[in-house]
This record gives C-alpha cells, sequence and structure tokens, in this order.
C-alpha cells in the first residue's frame, strides 16, 4: 500500500495589537484651536446681511402701510356686541399689524361691560380677529324708575331705557344703592341673587323676582310660588328638586321650600318665620 503523502501545515498566527490605553489627542496650539472656532470675515458678512435685510423689512412693515390695518373681524358675540368691540378698536384702522401692542387692544376689549375676556389673532396682511367671551344676561336690576341689564357674573352690563319690558327676573336694590355700567354689583345680595340666577339655568326663565337678605334666597316665580332656596348653597340641586316637585305640589300651596334638598317642604299662606322676616319687593 503506498504511503499518503503529507503537506507541511502552514499556520500564519495573527496577534491583534492592544490599543494603547490612552488616546492621543491630536496635539493643537491655542492659535490654531481659535482659528477653527472663529468665523471667517465670509461668514461673518453673510450673518451681517442676513440681519441688515430682516431689520430693514421689520422696519418697513411696521412703518409703512404694507401690512395696515383695513379690516376687524370679530367673533364669537352677537352682533351688538361684535358691533361695541369694532367701535372700541376704530382707532386702529391703519396701523400696522407688525409691532401691534396687543396688550392694549384685549385691555380695550376687556373693558367692555358685554365682554368676559378676549383673544386676537394678526390675519396678515390686513386683517386683525378678536374672539370675545361675552357676559351672559342674567336678570334685570331695578332701582325705582332705573333698570339695567346684570350678567350671571353680577356684572352691570348695561342701562335699560325706562319701561323696558325683559323676560328675565327682577332685581330690585334699594334708592341708595350705586350702580355702575362695567363694574360688578357691590351690594351682596344683588350680587348673589344674579348668580343665583345665572346657576338656575333654562329654570330661570319661571322667575319673576329674585330677592337675599339675611342669608335668605327666595325666588318669586310667574305661577305665583315662592321658592325658598336657603343660604343659596347647592344651588343646581335645589332647582332640580323644585323642577320636579312643582308639578305635584297640593292645590293651593304658596310656597315651596327647598333648602333641604332632602325634604323639600310645602304650604299655603305665609312662608317659615325665617323667609317671612325677609321682605320682598315685585316689579
Amino acid at each position: 500500500m503506498a504511503a499518503k503523502a503529507r503537506f507541511p501545515r502552514s499556520v500564519t498566527r495573527v496577534t491583534a495589537a492592544a490599543p494603547p490605553l490612552h488616546a492621543r489627542w491630536p496635539q493643537l496650539s491655542l492659535r490654531e484651536a481659535l482659528g477653527r472656532l472663529t468665523p471667517t470675515r465670509r461668514s461673518l458678512a453673510i450673518g451681517f446681511g442676513i440681519l441688515a435685510f430682516a431689520l430693514c423689512g421689520y422696519l418697513l412693515a411696521r412703518e409703512s402701510s404694507l401690512f395696515a390695518i383695513d379690516r376687524i373681524e370679530v367673533e364669537g358675540g352677537s352682533a351688538r356686541v361684535d358691533a361695541q368691540v369694532r367701535s372700541a378698536l376704530g382707532s386702529l384702522a391703519g396701523r400696522p399689524l407688525v409691532g401691534l401692542d396687543g396688550s392694549a387692544v384685549l385691555r380695550r376689549v376687556d373693558a367692555l361691560p358685554a365682554v368676559v375676556r378676549a383673544s386676537y389673532d394678526r390675519a396678515f396682511p390686513h386683517t386683525l380677529r378678536i374672539r370675545v367671551v361675552p357676559e351672559r344676561p342674567a336678570a334685570v336690576l331695578r332701582r325705582g324708575r332705573d333698570s339695567w341689564l346684570v350678567s350671571v357674573r353680577g356684572r352691570v352690563m348695561e342701562g335699560l331705557p325706562a319701561g323696558a319690558d325683559s323676560s328675565l327676573p327682577r332685581i330690585w336694590v334699594s334708592a341708595h344703592t350705586s350702580v355702575t355700567v362695567g363694574a360688578e354689583l357691590s351690594g351682596a345680595g344683588s350680587g348673589v341673587s344674579a348668580r343665583a340666577v345665572g346657576l338656575a339655568g333654562p329654570f330661570a326663565t319661571r322667575v319673576a323676582t329674585v330677592t337675599y337678605a339675611g342669608g335668605a334666597l327666595v325666588f318669586h316665580l310667574r305661577s305665583g310660588i315662592e321658592l325658598l332656596l336657603g343660604d343659596g348653597g347647592n344651588l343646581r340641586l335645589k332647582v332640580a328638586v323644585a323642577a320636579r316637585t312643582l308639578p305635584i305640589l297640593p292645590s293651593g300651596s304658596t310656597f315651596l321650600d327647598v333648602s333641604v334638598p332632602g325634604r323639600p317642604v310645602s304650604g299655603a299662606g305665609s312662608p317659615p318665620p325665617f323667609y317671612a322676616l325677609q321682605g320682598s319687593s315685585r316689579g
């Protein structure tokens, strides 16, 4: 048998070189380092040119009629409120939108008695857009022959002409009560009454007059029933109880006491002594 040929084995050994323990950063002198960080003259010239161009464009837009206001759009209010807002901002016509003092604009609008708050937006090129949250009428404040429209927040919105017919509830105040259009009612009773009407929601259409004195809130309903609400707390719950109880009142009932919502009490004649001491005016 022939012997097998043997070929010499060649083994190549590769030895990986170990990395140095500490990487060496390129050595740069201080001047070279600053040279790399410092912008070139060309980049500086371009940057200053862009800045100058932007500045000139801003000044041109601000001082010229390029973006002058020629239209004021009002959203969110009634036609009457929109007209009041446009009138309050009428002096802005012709002024540029660029550089407009937005805070001053909002102060003018927020000062209107019929506006709760407002926001604005520049609608380039020529429109200033105002969005308002209007006051919601709650009642008619009566002081003798004088009348004012009052919001659900107790703010006096506007004066009403003598003998103005309104389906809103009446709130009577004494002849010595100071009333200022645009201000909130200072008297605790009238302010609480207005806010109570606002909380009553749709039920307020059934209320003829409201009185609040000595901590007792009373809705005098158009049906002739006196709705006794106590201190005015939990008003929504009390009104909901009253709405369900009124249709099943015994015939001849003149008052319904829901000051304790879980135990409504009705009766004929004078209300309980606590309420009987409270004077009420009708009108």
